[in-house]
């Protein structure tokens, strides 16, 4: 394993390492490396910068992702198009919207051949409607309806293949209708279906409608409740397609379960439960779906979607709401949050899990999450490595080290709230390396946690990474999980032991588990 050798002198924080040029100032302060163009779009495209962080307010942070994305695309766009539809496509962020705007950049200013790309990749990245909408909307701040954008909107509505079902469930978003879309791109139906879909959409009358779009059409002139569930069931409606009015009764619901997709189960559990459709006595099966890792897959479920659903369901109230929650979908969401990752092998490695607990970690949200903080979703995370790993110790830190008392058999309810509530202190990321040294731990690898904004300690931690080898373990390694869209991370580029992965990713577990094993070549 090459490492670096550091200066012994033991440096600040608030300067650069001896003979480090290539460190820069972070948003804290402090002095720490820079990720590399291409590192920090990955970032982007995984965590995107819904609402800024401590240091950098949204505005600016959108600013210096926009320029990076655009840098990318100027010097190899179709590396850039590849990489967004890699990411889109697997379900590695928990948010599509970073993607659609990268995309929309790289079919605005590429060159010809990265624009070609980008408009036959809208299909991927673009899945649904509601993603569809997205992309003109960011598509419009960069440039006109051209040619090319025309043809790539028809073509996305003419090769569709469920374009029934999502035209009729997905209608409008941002200003943005089905009507708008076919009148700018004047797609030609391929069949009797498509010229149906696109009469109604362009608020005409369809003659002899079929299909779901029947159902559809009946269901808002229908007066009663167990009408439109005989409807539900008749022509597999989903709830998009339900008149609002419906939508409290628990007929209707108790229709749309069966047919339901795991995203819009797991999103509606409380008004199951709060309308009775959901009770202890009935949701072995549903509880099964939950955790089904391969129901998952298909319907590109996110781990923080399962965090989320599992903060919100077990309060029992929310959004002028109340329901009492069922053990088992409690239990089946904790359990499908670590089946919507990746299988991670152990390394059997002794591994110290260190969650950066200051305060600019606790004040940025995740992209789309709301009300999760960066600190809490990186508790959920490490508890997939502390589930996988038999040797291994957690604990939190900002200027000080403090053991979190957490444990790999806790639910993921109790893990977070521990988090949210010894937050403290400003950041210094050596301490864990510090801590280990100290205390003369064998640890082989540490795993930090962190947004990058550290600025507080005595000496870096690259420097007190080398000391802890050079005393304790020579073969230490470090993992620096990002957790903010930041270009800064305590990882140095130039010593191999180290490694910058992406917070909120679901294949950074499996990440940290290859390079630990040292199959992960940088």
């Amino acid at each position: 394993m090459k490492t670096f050798n550091y200066s012994s002198r033991k440096t600040s924080q608030t300067a650069p390492i001896p003979g480090r040029e290539d460190m820069v100032k972070n948003n804290a302060g402090g002095f720490v490396f820079e990720v590399d163009k291409w590192k920090f779009l990955e970032r982007f495209l995984i965590i995107g910068t819904e609402t800024g962080t401590y240091y950098v307010n949204k505005n600016t942070l959108d600013k210096q992702n926009a320029e990076n994305v655009l840098a990318c695309i100027k010097e190899d766009g179709l590396r850039t198009v590849n990489r967004i539809v890699e990411i889109s496509d697997a379900g590695r962020s928990p948010s599509n919207d970073p993607c659609l705007f990268a995309l929309a950049m790289a079919s605005a200013f590429g060159d010809a051949r990265t624009r070609k790309a980008a408009f036959s990749a809208l299909p991927q990245v673009a899945r649904i409607p509601t993603h569809l909408f997205h992309f003109c909307q960011y598509r419009e701040q960069f440039a006109g309806w051209g040619r090319g954008m025309r043809r790539a909107i028809a073509n996305w509505y003419r090769t569709n293949k469920n374009l029934e079902y999502h035209m009729l469930k997905y209608r409008q978003r941002d200003g943005w209708s089905h009507r708008d879309l076919l009148r700018l791109a004047h797609p030609k139906p391929i069949n009797s279906k498509q010229e149906q879909l696109f009469t109604w959409a362009t608020n005409k009358p369809v003659i002899e409608p079929s299909g779901q779009l029947e159902g559809f059409l009946k269901a808002q002139q229908s007066k009663n409740a167990l009408e439109v569930a005989k409807l539900v069931q008749e022509y597999s409606l989903t709830r998009e397609m339900i008149p609002t009015q419906f939508l409290n009764s628990p007929e209707v619901w108790e229709a749309l379960l069966p047919n339901m997709p795991i995203t819009a189960l797991i999103r509606n559990l409380s008004t199951l439960t709060r309308l009775g459709v959901i009770t202890p006595f009935n949701c072995n099966e549903i509880a099964v779906r939950i955790s089904d890792s391969a129901q998952q897959k298909t319907g590109r479920v996110h781990p923080l979607q399962m965090m989320v659903a599992l903060l919100t369901y077990s309060k029992g109230k929310g959004q002028g709401s109340t329901w009492n929650p069922v053990e088992k979908i409690v239990d089946a969401l904790n359990e499908g949050f670590y089946a919507s990752f990746s299988n991670v092998r152990p390394t059997n490695k002794n591994v110290l899990i260190a969650l950066d607990v200051s305060s600019s970690m606790t004040w940025s949200y995740i992209q789309s999450m709301s009300g999760i903080t960066c600190a809490q979703a990186s508790a959920a995370m490490c508890m997939v490595t502390a589930r996988t790993e038999p040797n291994h110790h957690i604990m939190g830190f900002s200027d000080k080290f403090k053991s979190l008392d957490i444990t790999a058999n806790m639910d993921l309810t109790t893990v977070t709230k521990r988090v949210y509530d010894v937050s403290f202190g400003r950041t210094d990321c050596a301490l864990p390396m510090r801590h280990a040294l100290k205390n003369k731990w064998p640890v082989d690898v540490f795993i930090v946690y962190t947004d990058n904004e550290t600025w507080a300690g005595p000496v870096h931690p690259a420097q007190a990474l080398q000391e802890f080898r050079q005393k304790v373990n020579p073969d230490a390694k470090l993992v620096v999980v990002g957790m903010t869209a930041t270009k800064f991370t305590i990882a140095d580029p130039k010593d191999f032991g180290m490694l910058d992965v992406v917070g909120f990713d679901t294949a950074t577990p499996e990440f940290i588990s290859s390079f630990a094993r040292g199959e992960l070549i940088q």
